[in-house]
């Protein structure tokens, strides 16, 4: 197969050096707007090139791998579905919720496979979680906690194009959320506030976020996320149950210290990104993209899915925005105005 690959930053180099490893993967065709770094990742790869970005899509391509910026999302994938190619894309899908509206529908009329790469879904522990509530083991599941601690803040030009903090980091949680407990979100209420770098409010977000969602069930999820956790990267999941209680992350990587007396758990050592906490999971995650763009097997998170995940994002900065709650009626899942 040949693979196309838009965006050779940070994650985009990261993927590379994954998709290059994979059964199948016979060319890697990497396209960057800065054409030098796509000239290093592919120089740096066996059975890679580059090519100027706005090529690769005719670029007689079996699959298109987006891991660029933001703003450059939604275009790469109507690109991949109008010439019928399977694409894989990093969440969002694009910047705001007409845009994601917009995006979902030309995906859908044109029955392309998109998968969206929300990579939790295909981490061991967040599959077991799902798994045990699937089960009935835990009786009725009341309340979900989630989080998710970045260990240093990015850089400050990054943040006016990130969508904010809930759009951002609290995305993954929302998406997760849905996957473990099968359930949808039918109300939030958030807050956010900084004690951080002043980018943050110059740029319209905070560095800390916290957030109430009760479930179309009745259950009460809380997420909580910083850009602010020295100790170490920490994202974690704990679903409570009328008959059991299961949690993910809670391992010796775990960034808090204990003091209690005699604990020597957690024994470390900590993971400092997303990239060495979630590894396992995005090599799984893009193993299933080459057999879904083989035919051989569904996508695992759609573009549906992916605006699922964002509308609850959405109602999460109008209400903190707003300083009140937000129903998820409130946000919508079709175009608001015709589309010309």
């Amino acid at each position: 197969m040949r693979i196309g690959l838009a965006g050779a930053g940070r994650i985009g180099a990261f993927h590379a050096t994954t998709l290059s490893s994979l059964d199948g993967v016979e060319e890697l065709v990497v396209g960057d707007v800065d054409a030098g770094t796509a000239n290093a990742v592919a120089s740096a790869l066996p059975r890679a090139r580059a090519v100027p970005i706005e090529e690769l899509p005719g670029a007689g391509l079996d699959a298109l791998v987006i891991a660029t910026s933001t703003p450059g999302h939604a275009a790469l994938i109507r690109a991949g579905v109008e010439r019928g190619i399977p694409t894989f894309c990093e969440k969002p899908v694009a910047a705001t919720l007409t845009e994601t509206i917009d995006v979902v529908r030309a995906v859908e009329e044109s029955g392309v496979p998109v998968h969206v790469g929300f990579q939790r879904r295909f981490d061991a522990g967040y599959r077991r979680a799902r798994a045990a509530v699937r089960s009935g083991d835990l009786g009725f599941v009341h309340t979900v906690r989630a989080t998710t601690s970045d260990r240093r803040p990015p850089h400050a030009d990054y943040i006016p194009t990130s969508g904010g903090i809930f759009r951002d980091c609290s995305i993954h949680d929302a998406d997760v959320l849905r996957f473990v407990t099968g359930r949808e979100v039918a109300r939030v209420f958030a807050m956010g506030g900084t004690k951080g770098e002043a980018f943050f409010p110059d740029g319209g977000d905070v560095d800390t976020g916290a957030a109430v969602l009760t479930l179309d069930d009745g259950t009460l999820a809380l997420l909580s996320t910083t850009r602010y956790h020295g100790q170490g990267h920490d994202v974690r999941l704990e679903v409570l149950g009328s008959e059991g209680s299961v949690a993910v992350g809670l391992d010796d990587s775990l960034a808090l210290t204990s003091l209690e007396d005699g604990v020597t758990f957690p024994a470390g050592p900590v993971h400092d990104s997303f990239m060495d906490r979630f590894e396992p999971a995005y090599r799984a995650e893009l193993t299933h993209f080459i057999a879904v763009a083989r035919g051989e097997a569904p996508s695992p998170c759609t573009a549906r899915d992916a605006l699922e995940a964002f509308r609850v994002v959405e109602a999460c900065t109008r209400s903190w925005l707003d300083g009140r709650p937000v129903d998820l009626s409130d946000i919508p899942t079709t175009p608001t105005t015709p589309t010309t």
